[in-house]
């Protein structure tokens, strides 16, 4: 049955510190929702850290988990980013994007020192993180005639359906929130009552 629930974190985490022979690894997550964002938490973390080496990340994005993308920022090839990224993945998380910035202590770490320092740097963040999991809600638009309100919102009531907006005039218009799963029985359900419309309203 297709998932119609997706975590991701409330707010950004607090910094977290791992330190591996000398070197520093700043660990933060932050709950985005495109790259726009992505682009703004990187330079704000540039702006504070200006003296260091490297800014490692993996963001992932969509309700459906549709879209990441990695990072190494000089690292030796997927020494940093994939193992952040491992993390978003054990972790379930979208919608997130989590950085780890370096400071080179002077000593190399070699490969495998570095894939278990940006590992434990990502899950440090995510653990302090608070995460939620949200539904999958899909919108649907209601359209009918002021005599079908008691209809209409004895079926909202008993569906236990979110109202969004309302306008109750003698044309009335509802928009109500559906949780994926349940959507196609409630279009049915209003579809077949009679001089009720109801239209999807495409995501945004």
């Amino acid at each position: 049955m297709e998932k119609d629930t997706y975590k991701t974190i409330l707010k950004p985490s607090k910094e977290t510190l791992f330190k591996d022979r000398g070197s520093k690894f700043y660990g933060y997550a932050f709950p985005v929702i495109n790259e726009d964002q992505v682009k703004n938490c990187l330079e704000e973390l540039k702006k504070q850290h200006h003296a260091a080496r490297h800014f490692c990340y993996a963001w992932q994005l969509g309700k459906s988990y549709e879209r990441y993308r990695v990072n190494d920022d000089g690292e030796p090839s997927n020494s940093a980013g994939q193992p952040i990224y491992g993390q978003l993945q054990a972790f379930g998380l979208t919608n997130i994007l989590v950085v780890s910035v370096r400071y080179f202590g002077g000593t190399k770490l070699g490969v495998g020192g570095l894939i278990q320092a940006y590992k434990t740097s990502a899950q440090l963040a995510l653990e302090t993180s608070k995460i939620l999991t949200k539904t999958i809600d899909m919108e649907f638009k209601l359209l009918f005639e002021y005599p079908e309100m008691n209809i209409v919102m004895r079926l909202i009531k008993d569906n236990d359906l979110k109202i969004i907006h309302q306008k109750m005039e003698l044309n009335c218009k509802i928009m109500i929130s559906v949780r994926k799963k349940e959507a196609t029985r409630i279009f049915n359900l209003f579809n077949n009552t009679y001089k009720v419309s109801i239209k999807r309203e495409e995501d945004e």
